[in-house]
């Protein structure tokens, strides 16, 4: 591979970070800038195959794109952009409406994509289109309060406030387990500040890639405002030297992250990136156990468990562990696991056969150590990549389901005797992207939620990512804001005018 280039597991966006091993920064030479270089040769490259996680069966495939077709693409959107930057405000927000309208009709289509490239339950899959016509719907409405001029004291006779420009073109490196929602909330503020985007997605999910274009270009959207690129990811490198790109965000684990951000680094370009978590649930002696115990089953097992915000460390006080540790698993085991496509199931597959090894890896190994499965454990006795709920107790510190993301339905559980205790425990991680905290005192849940180390903390509810608050981690867990003001103020250039 040509120096430079990021390798398939490096860039895989969407994937957690394993261990300490795979946080040690890659060391590589300064990429060559622009695109004549070996990595954007015409080669002949293996085409992406989609797999059908529920079944193992070859569904479909796409061919990738090469050096030929990234150039035509970062032309095609330089021109976009010099269009679109000029286009009122007002008509970009009429189009992202237009997009929400599209995904809406067309919401039972690509929901059962989704669930044929990469298994989400076909009712979760349609909630997250309905949440990416909402994305879009919020900025439709509120994306010229957000990038209002700024006025600033000035002296008598001027004019001083400051304009938010669009940067140009953002590479955006996105996952498969949210594969529709990753993708619009970083279309909809972006897109509608004045910037365009080309989309690399992961390589399970080409065809929501290319649907996601077609949301667009039926919304209206003059052509190369936005582009799905199915290519390879060891192209990433060189489209982010490109001097046409401007900025680049990426979701996905912490090694693709740190790759992206090293590359745009050397260029000095903006970055902005949501990676993986290990969020704590913290359940304090006068959290409602019930409420608690059936809001932590789903928000560990929501999306089969594939979620950076998913509650993966469940922190109990010893006053109600046992009380609570009985309703959770029940919980838990009354969850259906199923076919995707049926409507009543709440767990689906894993998204690759080879995640689903390697997490039961991970818990294999936290039980040589000496974790104690509570229930589930074991892959499943069927066709396709299926890991039941699974609660984890006694987990001895150093293993791998307590220092590192296990990313599917494995929940593990820690006793503790205080609240000093469990703020302690829920920030003994490298990660700081969410956190969920209960207890029947508002006061105190906010005091522990002041105390944890994440980007945002919820006081009984579940972590979830919001268009009308900011979104983003802290940590290992990324940096950069996505959603609300925050978000569309990431990629712009806050210009200061002055008028004399």
């Amino acid at each position: 591979m040509p120096k430079g280039c990021l390798s398939d597991d490096a860039i895989r966006a969407g994937e957690p970070a394993r261990g300490p091993s795979d946080c040690r920064r890659r060391q590589r030479g300064r990429p060559p800038t622009g695109l004549a270089n070996k990595c954007v040769a015409a080669d002949t490259r293996p085409a992406m195959e989609v797999v059908n996680p529920a079944t193992g069966e070859r569904i479909d495939t796409y061919e990738e794109a090469d050096g030929a077709a990234v150039e035509r693409t970062l032309t095609d959107a330089d021109a976009a952009f010099a269009e679109w930057r000029e286009r009122p405000l007002a008509d970009r927000e009429e189009l992202i409406e237009s997009a929400a309208d599209v995904l809406r009709e067309n919401k039972r289509e690509y929901a059962e994509l989704m669930t044929r490239e990469m298994g989400k339950p076909v009712s979760q899959a349609e909630s997250e289109v309905e949440k990416c016509a909402w994305v879009c719907e919020h900025y439709a409405e509120h994306a010229h309060t957000y990038l209002e001029d700024e006025h600033h004291p000035s002296p008598p006779g001027t004019e001083v406030k400051t304009v938010y420009e669009p940067m140009g073109i953002v590479l955006a490196v996105m996952p498969w387990n949210f594969p529709f929602w990753q993708v619009f909330r970083f279309i909809a503020p972006y897109i509608t500040a004045g910037n365009v985007g080309v989309l690399k997605h992961a390589s399970n999910v080409p065809g929501c890639a290319e649907a996601i274009e077609d949301v667009l270009r039926k919304a209206g959207y003059p052509e190369a405002v936005f582009q799905s690129l199915l290519a390879p990811s060891d192209r990433v490198d060189d489209i982010i030297a490109d001097d046409r790109v401007r900025a680049a965000t990426l979701t996905g684990s912490g090694p693709a992250g740190r790759a992206v951000a090293s590359s745009a680094g050397e260029q000095l370009k903006k970055t902005v990136l949501e990676l993986g978590g290990s969020d704590p649930f913290v359940v304090l002696d006068d959290a409602d156990l019930d409420d608690a115990a059936e809001t932590g089953a789903w928000a560990r097992n929501l999306n089969s468990g594939q979620s950076c915000i998913a509650a993966k460390r469940f922190v109990v006080h010893t006053d109600v562990y046992e009380p609570f540790v009985e309703r959770f698993v029940d919980e838990v085991e009354s969850l259906t696991v199923g076919d995707p496509m049926d409507e009543d199931t709440e767990v689906g597959p894993q998204a690759r056969e080879d995640l689903m090894a390697e997490l039961h890896e991970q818990v294999e190994a936290s039980v040589d150590a000496g974790a104690e499965v509570v229930t589930g454990g074991e892959p499943m006795d069927r066709d396709g990549a299926f890991y039941p709920p699974t609660v984890l107790t006694n987990v001895p510190e150093g293993c791998p389901a307590d220092c590192e993301e296990l990313f599917g339905p494995v929940a593990t559980v820690y006793e503790v005797d205080s609240e000093a205790a469990a703020v302690e425990k829920a920030n003994d991680t490298e990660f700081g992207l969410g956190a969920s905290i209960w207890t029947e005192d508002r006061e105190r849940g906010e005091r522990v939620a002041r105390r944890i180390d994440a980007g945002c903390t919820y006081v009984n509810q579940l972590t979830k990512s919001d268009p009308r608050v900011p979104f983003g981690g802290v940590k290992q867990s990324g940096y950069g804001r996505e959603l609300s003001e925050a978000g569309i103020k990431e990629f712009v250039n806050r210009k200061t005018l002055w008028v004399e």
